[in-house]
């Protein structure tokens, strides 16, 4: 399995005042910091290695995830200290830890999503770039790619058309040599490298049949909450009948 590259350095103004003391990977969500949720999903589909890119308040996730060997992963550490470079600055800067090809994970993000088949698509592929899409039609947030004929046309956050059906997921798949034309310690949208990827139809499409759940927003972490508390319920549920010999 590729290694994920997670980003979570950003300053998370949408969640203030919870933001204002902690970062939003440790922001409590069901229960437990939202990082745990990530790695523990992360770790049940099979990834071993991690790269943490973080930022503001990063220390507070080293010292909670510290090797990642709590969850059986391979865990390092990429960290923005004297500037934010933005998400594609970001990644940039984490380039030697970086493996040729690599996974990215929105810091936000929650997602219900077979990662093998995921990278499995992108090698068929033969592109140097995959996002994960979801048929949103603007429901959840403003949609952002144009699908034709199961392909990926165009992606743009600013250039956008009434054809943009469905939105970046939250997960990718990218070649390090992708960023190799781009400006070291500078600020820089990941979005601008889906973008130009797209443009240059070097980007590979996955399409995921069930939603994303985000923590970027109040209403998307009491979304998730909800979700992650009801699955919690279900798996107590499932423990005790399984106990008594029901099923």
């Amino acid at each position: 399995m590729l290694p994920v590259a997670i980003l979570a350095g950003g300053l998370a103004t949408r969640l203030r005042p919870l933001t204002e003391t902690v970062p939003k990977s440790m922001v409590t969500v069901g229960g437990k910091p939202f990082i745990e949720h990530q790695l523990k999903e992360l770790a049940r589909q099979g990834v071993k290695k991690i790269i943490l890119c973080t930022g503001f308040l990063g220390n507070m996730i080293e010292d909670f995830v510290g090797s990642g060997s709590e969850f059986g992963m391979e865990v390092s550490y990429s960290r923005e200290t004297n500037q934010l470079l933005g998400t594609g600055g970001a990644l940039l800067q984490a380039n030697s830890l970086l493996e040729e090809n690599f996974f990215v994970l929105y810091g936000d993000s929650w997602l219900d999503i077979d990662y093998k088949a995921v990278e499995k698509k992108y090698f068929s592929a033969g592109k140097s770039g995959l996002m994960s899409v979801f048929k949103n039609h603007g429901r959840w947030d403003t949609s952002n790619v144009e699908i034709r004929h199961q392909q990926i046309h165009l992606y743009s956050k600013t250039n956008r058309n009434v054809r943009m059906t469905h939105i970046d997921y939250g997960l990718g798949i990218l070649s390090k040599d992708v960023f190799k034309d781009y400006p070291t310690n500078e600020k820089f949208d990941l979005s601008i490298v889906y973008e130009t990827l797209s443009e240059k139809k070097d980007l590979a499409c996955f399409e995921s049949e069930k939603r994303f759940y985000e923590i970027g927003s109040i209403e998307g972490l009491e979304e998730l909450d909800s979700r992650l508390r009801s699955m919690d319920e279900c798996i107590t549920y499932g423990s005790i009948l399984k106990k008594h010999n029901v099923f």
